[in-house]
């Protein structure tokens, strides 16, 4: 297993700060993520041979954005090695759940999109969680990396889930914003054949059993958040290139089962993202749930004020995980 011990870690060792706007005030914390060979923490690339970088690793920047520490909001970037940190809950029932957070393509949210999931899904429902650290579009051309590590990390929690204690037909992918971008992708192009490390995870298969996608980016086109798509894309993508990375027009019957969750007011990513791929799904014939709220606006996670029923989307998801198949089809 690639993962130093197997029982559940403290979410206090690990918390820390999400995206806000570029300008606003932060302090590097660095020491509140794990270093390889600590607990938790899951390489997907075997040493100095992640494809298409350097042999020496960069070192990630980690910043705290909250002055409370209860609520803790870290970010991270510049991850050149990508590896995932699990939550093991104390009876796992067999599912887990691949965590690709958002911010636009340019950092990855930690806690708002990671660790705040914990008590909702492991604690409670008894999840497996991967949280993924992965490779951003800045300072490589190639545009697949997120793509890559999301299939490779995946395939390695799929080989491991004898020892996680996981049914490996039940291994799905959750992603909010940008990285709902990078779970549909992974949900559509699963069998995209990329560069590999040539070992015997490469041959594992990389299908998520089902995706659940939170205030998605799925547009390129008129529809985009146009952050993620400039940073992903460039300034003046070719239409070629925005019909390829709308994600919407590569959905086919093989697509997951998928649970799409958004609000009408989010100002950030159109609620439009998400519409257009139920659509999609619809149309291929593939299972799907959406749950479209009133209020919630753009990256509430599960930080949501208690009045709204935007709240319920975490017990709503838990009861579709559950409904689903207990063999999938990877």
């Amino acid at each position: 297993m690639r993962c130093a011990v197997l029982l559940p870690l403290l979410v206090g060792c690990l918390i820390g700060a999400a995206v806000f706007p570029a300008a606003a005030a932060g302090r590097p914390v660095p020491e509140t993520e794990p270093g390889p060979g600590a607990p938790g923490r899951v390489e997907l690339w075997p040493a100095g041979q992640v494809p298409g970088e350097a042999a020496r690793a960069s070192t990630p920047n980690v910043v705290e954005r909250s002055d409370d520490p209860t609520l803790p909001d870290r970010y991270i970037d510049n991850v050149s090695a990508p590896y995932l940190v699990a939550y093991r809950p104390a009876k796992p029932n067999g599912t887990a759940l691949l965590v690709i957070p958002g911010g636009g393509y340019q950092r990855i949210v930690l806690d708002k999109e990671g660790t705040a999931l914990v008590p909702a899904f492991v604690e409670h429902g008894g999840v497996t969680l991967f949280v993924l650290r992965y490779r951003l579009p800045a300072g490589r051309d190639d545009r697949q990396a997120a793509l890559a590590d999301a299939q490779r990390a995946l395939r390695v929690i799929r080989a491991d889930a004898a020892t996680w204690k996981l049914n490996p037909h039940r291994i799905g992918v959750i992603g909010f914003s940008a990285g709902g971008h990078v779970a549909a992708r992974l949900s559509t192009g699963f069998a995209t054949v990329l560069p590999g490390s040539g070992d015997a995870i490469d041959k594992v298969s990389a299908r998520p059993d089902f995706a659940l996608l939170l205030y998605p980016v799925i547009d390129m086109g008129a529809h985009a958040h146009s952050g993620s798509r400039t940073r992903l894309l460039g300034e003046r993508p070719s239409t070629a290139l925005e019909t390829q990375f709308s994600v919407q027009t590569q959905v086919t019957s093989r697509t997951p089962p998928t649970f799409l969750v958004h609000a009408q007011d989010d100002t950030v990513v159109s609620v439009q993202n998400s519409l257009l791929y139920y659509q999609a799904l619809l149309g291929a014939g593939v299972p799907s749930e959406m749950h479209l709220f009133a209020h919630g606006g753009h990256g509430f996670g599960v930080r949501i004020p208690p009045g709204l029923t935007t709240t319920q989307w975490p017990a709503l998801a838990l009861r579709w995980m559950q409904a689903q198949g207990a063999e999938g089809t990877p």
